[in-house]
């Protein structure tokens, strides 16, 4: 990949991640004030991978202004595999479950891709 592709990338999947960590701690206090249910956490987590992807593959599409859904995949996909490197890297003696991980998976491709086509 040349240059013009990379820093659009990485500055999409950075902007994700802030994202990401502003969402999740927002949802850390509501957990902690509203005493939400395990279920409506899981999907609120969910929810902040897809906003948080959606975000990265609208810059990574406005940025690059070719083959928008590709690059907004490419950052879904991105940001998948780092938060999948980092979980694994912090208990690599953990049970993989493969069922939630093809699913974040999914939510974070699919999250990309849809913020990568509407970028225009």
């Amino acid at each position: 990949m040349e240059n013009g592709i990379v820093k659009p990338l990485l500055r999409s999947l950075l902007i994700s991640y802030v994202l990401s960590g502003l969402l999740l701690g927002a949802l850390a206090f509501a957990l902690f004030k509203l005493r939400l249910k395990e279920g409506q956490v899981n999907l609120m987590v969910y929810v902040v991978y897809l906003a948080a992807c959606l975000t990265g593959g609208a810059l990574a599409g406005r940025s690059l202004r070719q083959r928008r859904f590709f690059w907004g995949l490419l950052s879904g996909l991105f940001y998948f595999f780092v938060l999948f490197a980092v979980s694994w890297a912090m208990n690599p003696w953990s049970a993989l479950d493969m069922e939630r991980a093809v699913t974040v998976m999914g939510v974070c491709a699919l999250g990309g891709m849809l913020g990568g086509m509407f970028s225009g």
